[in-house]
């Protein structure tokens, strides 16, 4: 069974058959230690340091990377990267099941870049607002990907996180109560029959 791991901020550990993907590593995130961990990849949506600190990260060797990865060209604001650059959404499928990482996705995808992205198990959404699509326009997104579980990321919660961002509270908030499920750790077992729900994993 594939198991999600979040480390804070948009780092997450997604393992299956014993291979970790490491996706989106970060440094001097506030209330989070910066990431030193072991993988057998790494994955960065982009180059700011938040999201590709990679100087911790041991990678082992070995193993058959078992996830079918697809990429998708975005960007880091509404405005055609001009402001932040470009961003990179990634697409993991393996055990019948495809994670989305959005990264620091900073616009609306378009209907050609949904399609590239595709049938969508669990999105892991930046909701944060400032460097990415704020809590309206992730819960549009969200929509328009329509996938089984949303996971909230890159947000300001309890003094952890970058200050300026919004809460992932003020997200959850355009959910109804009955969708929202809240877990007591910051793990999650990811299946194909999960499901439709806004998962709340416990703060690292």
């Amino acid at each position: 069974m594939m198991k999600l791991t979040w480390l804070g901020h948009s780092c997450f550990i997604l393992e299956s058959y014993g291979f970790r993907a490491l996706l989106d590593p970060f440094r001097d995130v506030p209330g989070f230690p910066d990431v030193h961990t072991e993988a057998d990849a790494v994955y960065c949506s982009h180059g700011h340091f938040d999201h590709a600190y990679t100087d911790e990260v041991t990678l082992t060797s070995g193993k058959v990377n078992p996830f079918t990865v697809v990429e998708v060209d975005t960007f880091h604001d509404n405005q055609g990267g001009a402001l932040r650059g470009r961003n990179t959404v990634r697409c993991f499928s393996s055990e019948g099941v495809t994670v989305v990482h959005l990264g620091d996705l900073g616009h609306q995808l378009t209907k050609e870049q949904l399609e590239k992205i595709g049938p969508c198990d669990v999105l892991l959404l930046p909701v944060g607002g400032t460097y990415t699509v704020d809590k309206t326009e992730a819960k549009a997104v969200a929509d328009a990907v329509n996938p089984r579980v949303v996971v909230p990321m890159h947000f300001c919660e309890e003094g952890r996180g970058l200050e300026i961002l919004t809460s992932r509270e003020d997200f959850l908030a355009q959910y109804p109560v009955d969708r929202i499920r809240r877990y007591p750790a910051n793990e999650l077992e990811l299946r194909p029959d999960m499901t439709r729900q806004a998962a709340v994993l416990k703060l690292p």
